[in-house]
C-alpha cells in the first residue's frame, strides 16, 4: 500500500526533469562532434550510384520525432531498397544544439546515406551557424548518375537574389537528364485544410518565389520538392511536378489532408516517378477527431525535447502544490495542548550567539546582556558567543571570546568572528545548552544554528534589526540588497530556527509577508526602570555644570549610533531650522559615536550649530539614566528599528519622545500620550518639538505617561517572559519528537 501517492508523485516528476536534463547535457557535451557530413554523404551517395534507374526517399518535417520517424518510417525506408534519403527541410524541431546531436543520431541507424535540405526549423534558435559546422552550406548542388540535384536555402538566411543568379548559372552550364530541387517552403499553397495554416509557412518574398518559377520553366526542372507544412500536395506547373510533403513527424491532424507519410523517389531513362507512403495511425474511424487530439498531444512530446520538460516541470509544480497546499493540512494556530511547565520548573543552559556584544555600546548587547543578567537572577546558566574586543573585561568566564579575521567601521566596531575554530564548538558541545538563542542571521548567527542541529536542540532567533537600512555597510548594489538580498537573507535564517522573539507586533507583520512560517512571540526588549528611578538630583546638576547648560535652557536629548541608517542629518536640519523660528532656546545632546562622527560634527560647524548641538559621544551604559534625566524631550529619527529601545529608556526617565514614524516606532510612542510620532517631513516633527519646548504643562502630562508606559517593560518581566517562549519551544519540540515516534510504530504496524 502507498501511503503518501502524492508525495511519490511528485519524487518521480523531479526524478524525470532531472533525467531529461541530463540527457541534454549528455547530447550537448558528451556525443563525439562532427562536421562537413554533407560532403561525406554526397561521396557516398555518388560512390554507390553510377547509372539510372536508382531509387532514394524523401521525408518532410521529420521533427526529432522519435515515435513515428524513428521508430515506423526508418525501419520501412532501411527495408525499401532506397539507395539514400533527403529530408525536404525541418529534419529538427529547432536549431538547438542538442536537437542536432539528436538528429544525428536518429539518421545514424539509417542503412544509406543522407542529406538535408536547410529549413525553417533548421534556422531557428541560432541555428544556421551549426547546420554549417555539422552538415555543410546553406545550399549547395551535386551530381549523380546523369541528374541534378539542387539544395536552396527558403529561410531568408542568405540573400535570395544571389541564390538565383548562382541557380541560373547552376542550370545555364548542366547537361544533366533530370533536375530536381530540394527548397524547404513550398511555392504553392497547398489549397488543403490545415491547422495553423499561414502565408509565412510558403516561400517568401513573392519576387524570389516568381524568379525561381522563371528559372524552373526555362531550364525544365522536373521535380520541386518541400515541406514545412504538415500536408501532403502534388502538382504541376509549367511542365515541373511541384510535391510538398510534411508527414514523417511533427503536428499532423490525422485527416485526408494531413496524415504521416514519406516520398519513394524513382529515377529512370524515362521520366521520375513519385510514389507517396502512408503511415497507417488511425484505429478507428469513430474516434476520429479524439485521434487528432491525441496526436497533437502526441507531437508535443515527440518533436521536442524543450517541449516536454517544460510539459514535466508544469506536473512537477502541480505536483508540489497539490501536495503542500491541498493534501497537506496545517494548523495555523498555536497548539494549546503544549505543557511547558516541565521546563518552567527546570534550571535551563542557554548559549547565545551574537555578531557584537559589550564592551561595544549599542542596542543589540545591551539588550543580550539585560537578558543575560536577567535569565541569570531566575537561576538558568547562560553562555554567550562573541568576538574579542581590544578593551573587553577578561575576567566573565561566561563569555566565549572569539578572535576577529576582521574589522569594519571607522572605530572597528563590526568584528567577524572566526567561527571555524573548533574550540568554539567543543566549549559549546560541553556546555551542553537547552537551547541555542541566536541573535544575527548570519555569521555567528548561522554557527549557532549549525550547533543547534548538531546538539538537536532547539534554536531561538530575536529579529533586532531591519537589514535593508544597513545596504551602506554591505559591498554589493543597494538597491540589490535593500530590495531582495536582505528580505531573502531574513526568511532562510528565520525558517531555520524553531521561534523567533520579535519586538513589536509590526515586526511581526513584516516577517509574515516576507514569508516567515517559524512561530513568531512578540516580546518587546526590557529595559532596567528603576535604575532610572533612583538617579540623584545632584548628580543631574553636576552634568548640567559640567556640560556648562544654563538652567533656563530646554535640554533635548538623542541616543543612537552615528551612523548613516540612523538618520542624525534629519534632526540636524530640523533644529537648525527650528532656532530660527523657535521661541524658547534649547541645547541638543547627541549621545553615541560611530563612523560619521567627524562628517556630522562638520555639518554642525557650517551651519552654525556649534553652540546648541554636542555630539557627546559614547557614555558607559551606568552613567544613561542621568543623562536622560538631564533632558526635558528625547528626539528621535531614525527608520531602522524594530523596537527602539532607547525610547522606552527615555520614558522610564519621564522624557516624552518626538520620533520619525516608523514599524519599531509605532507600537511604543503613543501619539498624544507619551510623545508624538510623524511623518518623515521636517516642518510636523519641528511644530511637535516646538510645542514640547515652548508647553511645560503639556510636557508634564506627557512625562508622567511616559513613565507610566514604560514601567511594563522591566527587565525581570522581559526574562521571564523569554524563559516561558524557551519552555513553550521546548515543549513543542518534545511534541514533535513523540509524534514522530508514534508515526513510526504506527507505520511498523501497516500490513505490507
Amino acid at each position: 500500500m502507498i501511503r503518501k501517492p502524492l508525495k511519490l508523485l511528485f519524487y518521480l516528476n523531479v526524478t524525470v526533469v532531472l533525467l531529461l536534463l541530463g540527457y541534454k547535457a549528455y547530447l550537448n557535451y558528451f556525443l563525439p562532434e562532427f562536421e562537413g557530413v554533407h560532403a561525406s554523404q554526397v561521396e557516398s551517395i555518388t560512390r554507390t550510384i553510377d547509372d539510372q534507374p536508382f531509387r532514394f526517399a524523401v521525408a518532410g518535417n521529420i521533427n526529432n520525432s522519435v515515435g513515428m520517424f524513428e521508430n515506423r518510417i526508418l525501419p520501412r525506408i532501411n527495408n525499401s531498397g532506397a539507395q539514400f534519403l533527403v529530408s525536404a527541410g525541418n529534419a529538427v524541431s529547432n536549431g538547438g544544439e542538442d536537437k542536432y546531436q539528436a538528429l544525428y543520431g536518429t539518421l545514424g541507424k539509417l542503412d544509406i546515406p543522407w542529406l538535408l535540405t536547410f529549413g525553417e526549423n533548421e534556422h531557428s534558435t541560432f541555428g544556421s551557424y551549426r547546420y554549417y559546422e555539422h552538415f555543410g552550406p546553406h545550399y549547395f548542388s551535386f551530381r549523380v548518375a546523369g541528374s541534378r540535384f539542387i539544395f536552396l536555402d527558403s529561410t531568408g538566411k542568405t540573400p535570395w537574389r544571389w541564390q538565383v543568379r548562382w541557380l541560373h548559372d547552376q542550370l545555364a552550364e548542366d547537361s544533366s537528364d533530370h533536375r530536381m530541387v530540394f527548397v524547404g517552403h513550398p511555392l504553392f499553397s497547398t489549397g488543403n485544410s490545415l491547422l495553423l495554416d499561414d502565408e509565412d509557412d510558403y516561400l517568401q518574398p513573392a519576387p524570389f518565389r516568381q524568379a525561381l518559377l522563371d528559372l524552373f520553366r526555362d531550364y525544365e526542372v522536373d521535380l520541386v520538392l518541400s515541406s514545412n507544412v504538415a500536408t501532403w500536395s502534388d502538382r504541376f506547373e509549367d511542365g515541373t511536378r511541384f510535391v510538398t510533403t510534411g508527414g514523417a513527424g511533427g503536428l499532423v491532424l490525422n485527416t485526408d489532408d494531413s496524415f504521416y507519410h514519406y516520398l519513394m523517389v524513382t529515377v529512370a531513362d524515362d521520366g521520375i516517378d513519385v510514389d507517396m507512403q502512408p503511415i497507417e495511425t488511425r484505429q478507428h474511424p469513430v474516434l476520429r477527431h479524439l485521434e487528432s487530439f491525441w496526436f497533437f498531444i502526441y507531437s508535443l512530446f515527440y518533436t521536442g525535447f524543450l517541449n516536454f520538460v517544460l510539459l514535466v516541470a508544469v506536473l512537477s509544480i502541480l505536483a508540489i502544490k497539490l501536495y503542500t497546499v491541498v493534501f497537506r493540512g496545517r494548523d495555523y494556530y498555536p497548539n494549546y495542548d503544549l505543557d511547558p511547565t516541565p521546563w518552567l520548573d527546570k534550571k535551563l543552559r542557554v548559549a547565545m550567539f551574537t555578531n557584537n556584544y559589550l564592551p561595544f555600546i549599542g542596542g543589540v548587547p545591551i539588550s543580550i546582556d539585560r537578558l543575560r543578567r536577567g535569565l541569570e537572577q531566575l537561576g538558568d546558566s547562560v553562555l554567550v558567543v562573541a568576538p574579542v574586543y581590544q578593551d573587553q573585561p577578561t575576567d566573565d568566564p561566561d563569555v566565549l571570546r572569539v578572535p576577529s579575521l576582521l574589522s569594519m567601521g571607522a572605530h572597528r566596531e563590526f568584528r567577524m568572528a572566526n567561527i571555524f575554530l573548533r574550540r568554539i564548538r567543543r566549549q559549546v558541545r560541553a556546555f551542553r545548552p537547552d537551547v541555542i538563542h541566536v541573535h544575527h542571521p548570519f555569521w555567528l548567527g548561522s554557527l549557532g544554528v549549525f550547533m543547534a542541529r548538531l546538539l538537536n536542540v532547539p534554536v531561538i532567533y530575536t529579529y533586532h534589526t531591519r537589514l535593508e537600512h544597513y545596504a551602506h555597510f554591505v559591498p554589493l548594489p543597494g538597491l540589490l540588497f535593500r530590495n531582495l538580498i536582505s528580505h531573502a537573507l531574513i526568511r532562510r535564517f528565520a525558517n531555520f530556527c524553531d521561534g523567533v522573539i520579535v519586538p513589536t507586533y509590526s515586526t511581526e507583520e513584516y516577517l509574515r509577508m516576507i514569508g516567515v512560517r517559524t512561530p513568531t512571540y512578540v516580546q518587546p526588549t526590557g529595559i532596567e526602570y528603576e535604575r532610572f528611578q533612583q538617579v540623584e538630583e545632584a548628580d543631574v546638576e553636576a552634568l548640567r555644570a559640567k556640560l556648562e547648560l544654563p538652567q533656563d535652557t530646554r535640554v533635548l536629548i538623542s541616543v543612537a549610533r552615528l551612523s548613516n541608517e540612523k538618520n542624525i542629518d534629519f534632526m540636524i536640519d530640523a533644529l537648525t531650522e527650528l532656532r530660527q523660528t523657535g521661541s524658547r532656546a534649547f541645547h541638543f545632546l547627541m549621545i553615541g559615536d560611530g563612523h560619521q562622527r567627524e562628517r556630522l560634527q562638520s555639518r554642525i560647524d557650517e551651519l552654525g550649530m556649534a553652540d546648541c548641538i554636542t555630539l557627546a559621544g559614547a557614555v558607559p551604559p551606568d552613567d544613561m539614566a542621568t543623562w536622560y534625566r538631564l533632558g526635558d524631550a528625547f528626539l528621535f529619527a531614525s527608520k531602522s528599528e524594530t523596537q527602539g529601545m532607547v525610547i522606552l529608556e527615555a520614558m522610564a526617565a519621564g522624557l516624552p519622545v518626538v520620533a520619525v514614524r516608523s514599524s519599531g516606532i509605532d507600537d511604543v510612542v503613543q501619539h498624544g500620550q507619551n510623545g508624538y510620532k510623524t511623518p518623515e517631513r521636517q516642518d510636523l516633527w519641528c511644530q511637535r518639538v516646538a510645542t514640547l519646548l515652548e508647553d511645560d504643562t503639556l510636557r508634564r502630562q506627557l512625562s508622567d505617561n511616559a513613565r507610566a508606559f514604560a514601567r511594563d517593560y522591566s527587565v525581570k518581566k522581559f526574562s521571564g517572559n523569554v524563559r516561558e517562549i524557551y519552555a513553550y519551544v521546548l515543549a513543542a519540540r518534545e511534541d514533535e519528537a513523540g509524534a514522530r515516534t508514534y508515526r513510526g510504530k504506527q507505520a511498523g504496524q501497516e500490513p505490507g
